[in-house]
């Protein structure tokens, strides 16, 4: 039987030619894409799923409880989505950068974009269903300095994006408290805030598993039943709505960039238009969550996928209506922006009533509490992972796996990254939310296209899993590769002619410092692999060979309050 560590060579890098071969090898894999139902040769007696013999290919023994199925893996994508998280909390970054249009026509824009590059990972993602994801499809499409940036990008991205979630919960959750208690309305108490509802997703990702799996089960209930009732409500309780060629045509420039002009007939508007296009590209990320969580999935080799693409669309289609929906009901266009630190709250409000407003708040609040509570999930999975093989300082540490198998250590981590990125939002915490939406959007894109190119360049040669796009890879992914750069770009400019040294106006308050930011961690991670971790961080790590990692799992099985797999369990 092949063994995935003889793609090594003498000097310890990977041998060239095709590595994802090994991650099916031993399983029929017909024309169509689809997996047969009989699985190879075991090399012992003790654990025969499908799934495990694909991950001790891959060179790992089930730590995790494989106990999702393929309906809560697209759970846990959608949820990190959550359209009632991220396209409200930077509804005011589309609205003032751009006006309705950004929100609706770019929302579509991002959206169909975003499927694309979803396609071109989930393609990979089925070949090597495994917690680490993105950083071990480059490890082994590539090289270990592929997968070195790969996982880096990805890891830094996976907290900034916790943590902006956590903050736009924590600001909609001011609102609604300000509404019910007299909450304070200032950045101190936001943060305190955050602080207290990341330590309470803190608590529940330590749980176990289960737990977590049914909240994201909720969740997409949640969200999905939460749009209804708010577009119903949109609709019906207003007096008056804007029409429809205020929705889809209205343009709006308050960047000061082009003397204020919003038509795009100004070429300065196109630039602001890119810029607003941050509300939907935050929104539609984090579902490489679905591979992520891989190793605790049933079917993974194809849930993985389905559950990234599907949750993709998904979204896209439900964030739109809901997007429209709020800006129909818009009262007016100078009041937005005078209150577009608490725009949404302002609309609901202003439109039908506080008290509507407050129930709307909370079913949004409780669907953002759900997103971050997953968003640490899958951020944990990814350092478990990365630690795993060897490439997080302290990795001895954040690899440890409980007696419920979850990894304590990496859950905890994620959590106290989350805080100390946000501390600068106690300075200004719209632009500090700003900033951590890029950083977020930045990170997660370069890890999520840097496998892609990868896969591109392999071409034909590519082995694909129990799913695949066949000959459409070439145009999708050149699709996805040059979105990803384009975005990248954007997202690194200032948004404000303010935010430029030099204008009038200009203050460290308004700086789009998220491009330095990842500039520090490019050179620090790039330092770190020049100096030294080139010289011992060889990619993906095998923990045995196949009849080894099954006597492992026996092994430690006596070290765990639970089994391996849910089919392992005894009534």
């Amino acid at each position: 039987m092949a063994r995935l560590d003889n793609v090594l060579t003498g000097r310890g890098e990977y041998a060239s030619g095709p590595i994802a071969s090994e991650a099916t090898a031993g399983l029929d894999i017909n024309e169509g894409g689809g997996m047969s139902e009989t699985p190879a040769p075991t090399p012992g007696a003790i654990h025969t799923s499908e799934d495990e013999q694909i991950l001790h290919k891959l060179g790992y023994a089930q730590e995790l409880f494989r106990a999702m199925g393929g309906f809560q893996n697209f759970a846990i994508s959608f949820t990190i989505i959550s359209i009632l998280a991220g396209c409200l909390t930077s509804y005011y970054i589309a609205f003032l950068q751009g006006g309705p249009i950004a929100v609706t026509w770019g929302w579509l824009l991002v959206g169909l974009m975003s499927t694309i590059v979803a396609l071109s990972m989930a393609e990979i993602a089925s070949a090597y269903p495994t917690a680490g994801g993105l950083y071990y499809w480059a490890s082994k499409l590539g090289s270990p300095a592929w997968g070195w940036f790969t996982g880096w990008f990805n890891l830094v991205g996976q907290i900034a994006v916790t943590a902006a979630i956590g903050y736009g919960l924590a600001t909609f959750g001011t609102v609604l408290l300000n509404y019910w208690f007299s909450y304070p309305n200032t950045k101190e108490y936001i943060y305190l805030l955050y602080a207290i509802v990341l330590f309470a997703a803190l608590v529940l990702n330590l749980l176990n598993v289960r737990i977590t799996a049914l909240l994201n089960t909720i969740s997409a209930y949640w969200h999905i039943i939460g749009v209804v009732i708010i577009v119903g409500a949109l609709i019906v309780i207003p007096d008056n709505h804007q029409s429809l060629s205020y929705v889809f045509t209205e343009t709006i420039n308050e960047t000061g960039f082009g003397g204020g002009g919003s038509t795009f007939a100004t070429p300065m508007f196109w630039y602001v238009f890119a810029t607003g296009l941050a509300m939907a590209q935050y929104t539609i990320t984090g579902y490489d969550a679905s591979a992520h969580m891989a190793e605790e999935t049933h079917g993974a080799s194809r849930m993985a996928a389905v559950g990234m693409v599907s949750a993709v669309i998904v979204s896209v289609i439900v964030g739109f209506i809901l997007l429209v929906a709020i800006t129909f009901a818009i009262p007016d266009t100078a009041g937005a922006i005078e209150n577009f630190g608490i725009i949404i709250p302002w609309i609901w409000t202003e439109s039908m009533s506080q008290n509507w407003s407050e129930a709307l708040l909370f079913i949004v609040v409780v669907a953002q509490f759900f997103c971050l509570t997953a968003s640490v999930t899958s951020a944990s999975r990814m350092m478990f992972a990365f630690s795993r093989d060897r490439a997080v300082p302290g990795h001895n540490l954040w690899r440890k796996v409980g007696r419920n198998r979850v990894p304590h250590y990496a859950v905890t981590a994620i959590c106290v990254l989350a805080a100390l990125i946000m501390l600068p939002a106690i300075k200004n915490y719209l632009v500090g939310y700003y900033v951590g939406t890029g950083i977020a959007v930045v990170g997660l894109y370069i890890a999520f296209i840097l496998p892609v190119i990868l896969r591109f360049r392999q071409g034909d040669r590519f082995q694909h899993g129990a799913w695949s796009l066949g000959k459409h890879y070439r145009w999708l992914n050149l699709i996805a590769i040059i979105w990803v750069g384009f975005i990248c770009i954007v997202f690194f400019l200032p948004p404000y002619k303010v935010s430029i040294p030099g204008q009038e106006g200009w203050s460290w308050d308004f700086v789009n410092y998220a491009p330095f930011l990842v500039a520090v961690a490019f050179v620090l991670f790039g330092g770190w692999w020049v100096i030294s971790a080139k010289n011992w961080f060889k990619g993906p790590v095998r923990m045995g060979t196949e009849e080894e990692l099954e006597l492992l799992e026996e092994e430690e099985a006596k070290d765990f309050d639970l089994p391996a797999d849910t089919q392992y369990e005894t009534t």
